[in-house]
């Protein structure tokens, strides 16, 4: 049984949440709410929630599903949107500001004994 969860053009740069994806992948899903509860990263709150969205999608997908054996089976993190704006600069010149933005998709899954 497996489930998906994805969230798409979230505001940040995709490498900076990959550092937090990392940390999660492989392992098991209070192991992995545990480690993203007490990260510093911005993403980490985003991509808590995610992990809860895709918990609740299995459970209410197959019924009744024992959380303890549930796992983080596939996590990653896709480029999205890259906003450009313009901050003006000294002589008439411009410099270019990119807003960067990422799709996150998690696959939650249940071990097999």
């Amino acid at each position: 049984m497996e489930s998906i969860a994805r969230i798409k053009n979230l505001r940040g740069s995709p490498r900076k949440a990959r550092l937090v994806i990392d940390l999660i992948r492989g392992k098991m899903v209070e192991e992995a709410k545990n480690i993203l509860a007490f990260s510093k990263k911005r993403a980490s709150t985003h991509i808590e929630k995610l992990l809860n969205a895709a918990v609740s999608n299995l459970v209410e997908k197959e019924g009744r599903v024992n959380v303890e054996n549930l796992y983080v089976k596939e996590a990653y993190v896709d480029e999205g949107i890259t906003m450009k704006r313009l901050r003006a600069r000294a002589h008439g010149h411009a410099d270019r500001i990119q807003k960067r933005s990422c799709h996150i998709s998690i696959k939650v899954a249940e071990i097999n004994k």
